[in-house]
């Protein structure tokens, strides 16, 4: 098995993808470094930030969950989260903090934290929390898929863009779960077409085109997000 070395000097195993990518916000990352080092080890691909601004930047790269220790950045911090739910983020934030006041807390959790580990803890004890919410979180996410503002209630099979519904047919419906699923990959058309007529030689490629307008037109109508764009030459893409 090929082992490469991160810059940090972590060994990286290419045969075995991540388990999942955590965001840490801390304005001391060295401090955190015992704990990095057991996230990489238990193969979690961990992105370090030392302040917020840094952390709204990396926001959209795929995080599965955030730890942000809430010490060192105080309101920043639970400005941060607040905005995030505000605008329809729900990645799983668990705050580390050294202030144990009740306040402190409930604030944490009334602005859309879902754990609050108060210091000084163990390594041990931050992983068995950050298992827990992820276990939860892909229990969820089986159920329901969200990218940007749409989300997809696969057991209701209902679709709400930024809160409001959006009434789509079953081709409308499955065609939107692909795009979600595959978001910022171009899709050939006749990759769409296979996936979701079955091959049908019958159905044109025009079709698909109309198709995927109509969808666009119901969960964007004043056509103000850009969620599907054309690539020329090539197919579509979820942005």
């Amino acid at each position: 098995m090929k082992i490469d070395v991160d810059k940090k000097g972590f060994a990286i195993e290419n045969a075995l993808p991540p388990v999942a990518t955590i965001l840490l916000v801390a304005k001391d990352v060295a401090r955190y470094e015992w704990a990095i080092t057991t996230m990489r080890q238990e193969r979690y691909k961990v992105i370090e930030t030392d302040s917020v601004p840094s952390a709204h930047a990396v926001l959209q790269e795929g995080i599965d969950l955030i730890v942000l220790d809430h010490s060192a950045e105080g309101e920043e911090g639970i400005r941060f989260v607040c905005a995030m739910r505000e605008r329809g983020v729900s990645t799983p934030v668990v705050f580390v903090s050294d202030k144990t006041k009740e306040a402190d807390i409930e604030a944490g959790f009334k602005c859309g934290g879902d754990d609050y580990l108060k210091k000084p803890f163990s390594v041990k004890e931050l992983m068995y929390r950050i298992k827990a919410i992820l276990r939860r979180t892909h229990v969820a996410q089986c159920e329901k898929l969200k990218v940007r503002d749409i989300v997809m209630d696969f057991n209701a099979r209902r679709v709400f863009v930024h809160h409001t519904e959006a009434l789509l047919t079953r081709l409308e419906f499955k065609l939107l779960e692909i795009f979600l699923k595959n978001k910022n990959k171009v899709l050939e058309r006749d990759y769409l077409l296979e996936s979701i007529w079955c091959d049908n030689r019958s159905t044109q490629k025009r079709t698909i085109n109309v198709t995927i307008n109509r969808l666009k037109k119901k969960i964007d109508p004043f056509n103000e997000k850009n969620y599907i764009i054309p690539v020329r030459g090539l197919g579509y893409k979820f942005q």
